[in-house]
This record gives C-alpha cells, sequence and structure tokens, in this order.
C-alpha cells in the first residue's frame, strides 16, 4: 500500500482548514477541524477518483491500486490544530522558539524559516519517541 501526501493548510476563507493532494489536481477539501478535513479530503478523493474512472479521464496510476492518506500539515496549520493540547509556553519548551515568535506562527503574522519548521518538529518528534516510552 502507497502512502499519498494530503498538504493541510490554513484557509484564507473563514480560518478554516484546507487540504488538496498534489498528485490530484482539482482534489480539494474545506473543514473546521483536521478530523473534518481527514473525512472530507478522503471523501473528495473517493468521488474524483469514481469520477475519473467514470468518464474515463486520466487518473494517477498511484490512484489506482490501494492507497494510504497522510498528512502534512505547514507550521501555522499544525500549531493551530494543536493549540488546545500545547500552549506557547509548553511549545517554548519544547521547541526553544519563544512564545511571541510562536504565536506570530499561529496567527499566520509571520511564516517561519526552514530552520524553525525543523526546529518545532525534531522536538514533537521527540516528545513523541519518549510518549512511545512510558509505560505506566
Amino acid at each position: 500500500m502507497e502512502n499519498k501526501k494530503v498538504v493541510v493548510e490554513i484557509s484564507f476563507i473563514g480560518n478554516n482548514f484546507c487540504a488538496y493532494i498534489p498528485q490530484l489536481p482539482g482534489c480539494v477539501a474545506t473543514g473546521k477541524t483536521p478530523e473534518k478535513i481527514k473525512q472530507n479530503i478522503s471523501e473528495a478523493v473517493a468521488f474524483h477518483v469514481e469520477g475519473s474512472l467514470k468518464d474515463r479521464d486520466p487518473l494517477p496510476k498511484i490512484f489506482k491500486d490501494n492507497y494510504q492518506l497522510t498528512y502534512k500539515f505547514d507550521a501555522q496549520s499544525l500549531l493551530k490544530y494543536y493549540k488546545g493540547t500545547f500552549t506557547n509556553a509548553a511549545m517554548e519548551r519544547l521547541t526553544g522558539i519563544n512564545q511571541r515568535q510562536l504565536s506570530h506562527y499561529l496567527n499566520g503574522i509571520k511564516k517561519p524559516r526552514t530552520t524553525q519548521i525543523k526546529k518545532i518538529q525534531t522536538a514533537l518528534h521527540k516528545l513523541g519517541q519518549e510518549l512511545i516510552e512510558v509505560e505506566l
């Protein structure tokens, strides 16, 4: 089973999440929550593939076989997604990026540089690994 990357970002309209699949042009979805965006993009892909097959439109080979959708968040959408889970203070402790800067990323005032994105990703991966190793 092949993984297909879904890009998740913040929509300019209504501050919703939006998602698209680069290998499937025209297949997009929006939603208020990441859970809703995942549901909506799954339905959009199924609809797009079914319609393409029915109309005999070209369809990338990768969507003719079994596939699994994986999600790639940009910094702003990821911070918005976890806003209720991690405070800016907690994210500062994890990443070493000050709270004001994190707030700018969350609110779309500034976009993080590649080094800042890497810091956030590395810190979250490290936390995830630590949590996987926890036994209760």
